[in-house]
C-alpha cells in the first residue's frame, strides 16, 4: 500500500499549472500501481528532460545552445525543437552548468539517467527495481525539479543578456561602471556563457547597430574576467566562419576581437598567417615612403597578436625577430635617429618579451645581410645597441646575458662585433655557425 499512497501524495503536493503539464507523472502511476517499476522509472526521467527543456526555453535557448554545442555543429542549433536533438546527458550536465539546477540535484539525477539507462525497459536486465528506489526517485522529480526554479544569479545573467539584445538606447558612462562592477562578481562559467553570446549577437548580421556599439563597451571587461578556455573556443568558431565563407560573421568576429584585446586567442593555424601577413606589410612599409607614419598602424595590428612571450609562434619567431629588428634599427637618417616615433614603442614591447627562448635569434639575425648593411651608420649601430639593452632585460640565461653583453659593449663601434670568432665561440651553444 506505500507505494500507492507515497506517489500519490507527493504528485498531488504540486501546484495546479505544473500537475497539469506533467503528463508522464499519470504514467509513472499506472506502471508502479501493475508493478512495472521499470516503465515508471522511464517515465520519472522523461518527466525530467521535459522540465529541464522548459528550463533552458525561460533561460534563453541561444545561451542554452551557446553553453552545451561547441564548434561548427553550434549554427544547426537555433530553435526551442533543437533541444530534442541534444543528448540526455549533454541537457543535465548543460543544466548544471548554468545552474539551472543545484549540483546536489544534478547528482541525484545524473544516477537517475545512470540506473534508467542499465535497468530501464529498454534495457534486458536481472536487476528488479524496489519500491522505495522508485519513490525516492519520484520525490527527486517533484522537489528538485519540478518544484525548483533556476538560482537568483542565473537568473540575472538571463536578464542581462535578453535587456542587451534588445537595448538600442547608448550605455552611459555610469551604466558601464555598474556592468563592469557586476561582471567582476560574477562566477567564472557564468562569464563564460556571457562571453559566447554577446559574441553570438555582436556577429550576428542583422544585430541593430547601438547593440554592437554596447556589447564593444562592455565586452572588454567580459572577457579580462572571463577564463582562457572559452576565449580560445571562440577563436575556433571564428576560424570556422572563415573556412565556411561566413564572409560577414568573420569580419564582425574579427572586430569584435579587436575590441577586447582577444587576437592571442584566435586559432594558431589563423594566427600564423596572419602574422606573417602583417610582416610582409610591416616591413614593406618601413622600406616605403614616409614610413614613420605608415609603420604605426600595422605595428599596433601586430602587437595585438603578441601580447606576450607564449603568442609567439615558433613558425613566425625568425621573420618576426627579423622584421622588428630592422624597424627598431632604423633607416639611419638623424630624424627621429632614424625609427618611427609611433612604431618605437611597439617594437620595444615585442623585443622586451623575446627572453632566452628567443633571444638567440635577435643575436643571430645581426649577421644578415640587411642588417650588417643598416650596420654600417653609426645612428643605426646606436639603435641596435638599445635594442639589444632591451632584449637583454628579459634573459634569464647567464650565458645568452654574457654574449648579449659582449654586443652591447661593442657594436656602437663595431657593426661586424658579431662576426669576432670570440663571439661565435661564445654563442655557440645557442647560434648555428
Amino acid at each position: 500500500m506505500g507505494v500507492q499512497v507515497g506517489p500519490e501524495y507527493a504528485i498531488e503536493s504540486l501546484p495546479p499549472e505544473i500537475k497539469r503539464d506533467a503528463r508522464y507523472l499519470s504514467k509513472f502511476v499506472v506502471g508502479a500501481g501493475f508493478g512495472l517499476f521499470d516503465y515508471s522509472l522511464n517515465a520519472i526521467w522523461n518527466e525530467v528532460v521535459l522540465d529541464l527543456r522548459k528550463k533552458a526555453i525561460s533561460y534563453g535557448v541561444d545561451i542554452f545552445f551557446d553553453s552545451a554545442v561547441g564548434g561548427k555543429a553550434r549554427e544547426f542549433y537555433t530553435t526551442e525543437d533543437d533541444l530534442a536533438s541534444l543528448k540526455d546527458s549533454v541537457l543535465l550536465d548543460t543544466s548544471r552548468k548554468l545552474e539551472l539546477i543545484s549540483d546536489t540535484t544534478y547528482k541525484k539525477l545524473k544516477h537517475i539517467l545512470d540506473m534508467r539507462n542499465d535497468i530501464g525497459i529498454s534495457h534486458p536486465t536481472n536487476y528488479t527495481i524496489n519500491a522505495f528506489e522508485l519513490l525516492g526517485w519520484l520525490q527527486t522529480c517533484i522537489q528538485d525539479v519540478l518544484n525548483d526554479r533556476p538560482t537568483e544569479a542565473a537568473l540575472q545573467v538571463q536578464a542581462f543578456i535578453q535587456n542587451l539584445k534588445t537595448y538600442t538606447s547608448p550605455i552611459d558612462p555610469a551604466t558601464q561602471k555598474t556592468i563592469q562592477g557586476k561582471v567582476a562578481e560574477l562566477a567564472s562559467h557564468h562569464l563564460a556563457s556571457i562571453i559566447r553570446t554577446t559574441f553570438g549577437i555582436y556577429v550576428t548580421p542583422d544585430t541593430d547597430p547601438q547593440v554592437r556599439k554596447n556589447i564593444s563597451i562592455i565586452a572588454p571587461s567580459i572577457w579580462e574576467n572571463c577564463r582562457d578556455e572559452p576565449k580560445f573556443k571562440l577563436g575556433i568558431i571564428l576560424e570556422g566562419y572563415n573556412t565556411n565563407l561566413h564572409k560577414d560573421k568573420y569580419e564582425l568576429g574579427e572586430q569584435f576581437f579587436q575590441v577586447v584585446g582577444g587576437n592571442p586567442y584566435r586559432s594558431p593555424s589563423e594566427r600564423a598567417v596572419i602574422v606573417d601577413t602583417l610582416l610582409d606589410q610591416l616591413l614593406e612599409k618601413h622600406n616605403g615612403w614616409d614610413n614613420f607614419h605608415h609603420e604605426a598602424p600595422v605595428a599596433d595590428s601586430l602587437a595585438s597578436y603578441i601580447q606576450e612571450q607564449n603568442d609567439i609562434l615558433p613558425n613566425n619567431a625568425e621573420k618576426l625577430v627579423k622584421v622588428v629588428l630592422m624597424c627598431r634599427i632604423g633607416r639611419g637618417v638623424s630624424y627621429c635617429n632614424g625609427v618611427s616615433p609611433r612604431g618605437k614603442g611597439y617594437y620595444d614591447h615585442l623585443l622586451a618579451i623575446l627572453g632566452d627562448k628567443y633571444a638567440p635569434h635577435a643575436m643571430a639575425i645581426l649577421t644578415h645581410y640587411e642588417i650588417q648593411r643598416k650596420l654600417g651608420a653609426p645612428v643605426c649601430r646606436l639603435q641596435a645597441k638599445q635594442a639589444l639593452e632591451i632584449v637583454k632585460q628579459s634573459v634569464v640565461n647567464a650565458r645568452i646575458v654574457e654574449c648579449l653583453d659582449y654586443l652591447i659593449n661593442r657594436i656602437e663601434n663595431a657593426g661586424k662585433c658579431v662576426l669576432d670568432s670570440e663571439f661565435k665561440k661564445l654563442s655557440s651553444q645557442y647560434i648555428g655557425w
